[in-house]
């Protein structure tokens, strides 16, 4: 078993850095059926430095690391490329804000392998456990929260799976070019091919985002009104109930966030002094959480607006 761990990243290098340091210290057992590994970065046309930073390193401190640039044309394509690129027999999709334990490839190939043996095939993916921080210093230090879970089938926040199913699939989607999807829809299809997801807590890896502030509200939702776009180019490649559910294109959707948000009042304007006193006092997670209120009031207006112009451009 010879894995390529796959990175696409964009004008994130300080965080980056972490990731790839952390790749490097892997702890992988004396019996351990992984042969090696090789961490294949995308730059999707960085901006702050990335590829300087890798040319620099990569004889020093990055031996496993090889690098590949685009121009900045999304994650879909960079995976693309990544997994082009990659010479690995499996395939590992984390993003270049994660920082993993040492035991992080051990625990995946244990879980492939154990899975493989009880299904008798290898139709079979894992996905690792994400914690969100915002310590950036220590990011391994943050506990598992409530929040964390993820019900997600196929994210490629940390995932592992055999290259040929990828490709049997067809790899992602590369229309998705605003955010969000792009993973959950491959995982339509490759669950349309059979395969079982398998947890797997062990492979750990630690998502960093700088804790919430008011200056980051117009990015996250602009992200929710692309997300809205994508959630219906999703729609119109599966259109099943269970995707409507997936990208809140619901009557229940739209009655809920519509009378949590009192029909947008409660908005990014009126909802900042709350915010901004949370964040004052130590909760910028709280206030985010409260923030979501209107953000996916965003969101589920970006879905039917979306849906609206593709009904009326190129109806179902």
């Amino acid at each position: 078993m010879f894995f390529s761990i796959v990175i696409p990243t964009y004008n994130r290098l300080p965080i980056l850095e972490k990731c790839l340091l952390a790749l490097e210290h892997q702890h992988l057992s004396d019996r351990s059926q992984i042969s090696g590994y090789e961490v294949v970065v995308v730059d999707d046309g960085s901006t702050d430095g990335t590829v300087d930073w890798l040319k620099a390193h990569q004889a020093d401190i990055l031996p496993h690391v090889c690098w590949f640039c685009q121009d900045h044309q999304g994650p879909a394509v960079a995976r693309n490329l990544g997994v082009e690129k990659a010479q690995g027999d499996t395939i590992i999709f984390i993003d270049s804000d994660l920082v993993v334990t040492e035991q992080f490839l051990q625990s995946h190939a244990e879980a492939l392998i154990q899975a493989q043996k009880t299904l008798g095939n290898d139709k079979v993916f894992t996905y690792g456990r994400v914690i969100n921080t915002c310590n950036f210093d220590q990011p391994t230090r943050e506990p598992f929260k409530v929040t964390d879970f993820s019900a997600a089938y196929f994210a490629t926040g940390n995932v592992a799976i055999s290259r040929h199913w990828l490709e049997q699939a067809g790899l992602f989607d590369t229309r998705f070019q605003l955010y969000g999807w792009e993973d959950l829809e491959l995982g339509v299809r490759l669950k349309q091919l059979g395969l079982t997801l398998v947890k797997c807590p062990a492979a750990v890896g630690y998502h960093w985002h700088p804790a919430f502030s008011l200056k980051q509200i117009p990015k996250l939702i602009d992200q929710e009104i692309q997300r809205g776009r994508m959630g219906v180019l999703f729609y119109r490649k599966h259109p099943t109930w269970e995707v409507r559910m997936m990208i809140q294109m619901t009557w229940l959707h739209r009655l809920l966030w519509g009378i949590l948000s009192l029909g947008g009042m409660l908005n990014e304007r009126t909802l900042a002094p709350l915010l901004q006193w949370l964040i004052d006092r130590g909760k910028p997670q709280l206030a985010l959480e409260v923030a979501r209120i209107f953000l996916n009031w965003y969101n589920v207006q970006g879905v039917y607006a979306a849906y609206a112009e593709m009904q009326r451009t190129s109806p179902l």
